[in-house]
């Protein structure tokens, strides 16, 4: 019995098709558009003294009364975390000594919102806090979110179609599946940059007497992309 070359006879399976049994590989796609799940909005609160213990004092009372609002919409609100803090000082430009001129104290907080009905009046509210700033919202799907699966699903249906039409068009058929490679999903539209006009809702001085209507705010669609590789084997052509 003879070899072919480059292949031994106690050698696995060859890692291409043969002319009896070929092999067909191709690439399954899937891009899906959902309704987002999640909207994340960022606030950062400012205080300024020219003492530090005076701006430390306003920063730590703002920042109380952020957290206070956003906890006061209980479960539509999913995360709370509050990120970076800083109390600087801010020098005179002239003279020769250095001297503090004023403290800037800044702290961020990020929030997490799932229920989007209570999205529009909280935005509003937090921008209406003296010395805050609102920056937001970012739509997003949940990391857990079924549209990922279906996306993938989609994918694969479409790399088995895909293989079948290339068989079909050489009279054969699918035989088996060879191999499934996850090029992987993702979520394309995620963060999802925030409309103009709600991105930064600026910072507020103090707070006026009579409550701002809430901000009507329309959820950006999110788009989910997911990509296999497939290998399969097929019956004999008819060439």
């Amino acid at each position: 019995m003879t070899n072919s070359p480059g292949h031994s006879a106690g050698s696995g399976p060859l890692p291409y098709g043969t002319p009896e049994e070929p092999r067909v590989a191709v690439r399954g796609e899937a891009t899906l558009e959902f309704d987002p799940e999640v909207a994340r909005i960022t606030v950062t609160v400012s205080a300024r003294g020219t003492d530090r213990r005076e701006a430390l004092s306003s920063l730590t009372r703002r920042n109380s009364e952020v957290l206070e609002l956003v906890k006061g919409y209980g479960e539509a609100v999913e995360k709370l975390a509050t990120g970076t803090f800083s109390v600087t000082p801010e020098l005179t430009e002239k003279g020769r000594r250095e001297k503090v001129r004023t403290y800037n104290g800044r702290v961020q907080i990020t929030a997490t919102v799932g229920d989007f009905t209570a999205l529009g009046e909280m935005t509003t509210r937090l921008a209406d806090l003296e010395m805050t700033r609102v920056e937001g919202p970012w739509w997003s799907l949940r990391e857990d979110s079924p549209a990922h699966r279906e996306a993938r699903q989609q994918a694969v249906r479409e790399a088995v179609t895909r293989a079948r039409e290339y068989a079909a068009a050489l009279d054969a058929e699918l035989v088996a599946l060879l191999e499934l490679a996850d090029l992987g999903a993702e979520n394309s539209g995620a963060p999802s940059p925030p409309p103009l006009g709600a991105r930064a809702a600026g910072y507020r001085g103090a707070p006026s007497a009579e409550a701002a209507p809430a901000l009507d705010l329309e959820p950006q669609r999110q788009r989910v992309q997911a990509q296999v590789n497939a290998r399969f084997s097929m019956s004999r052509p008819t060439l």
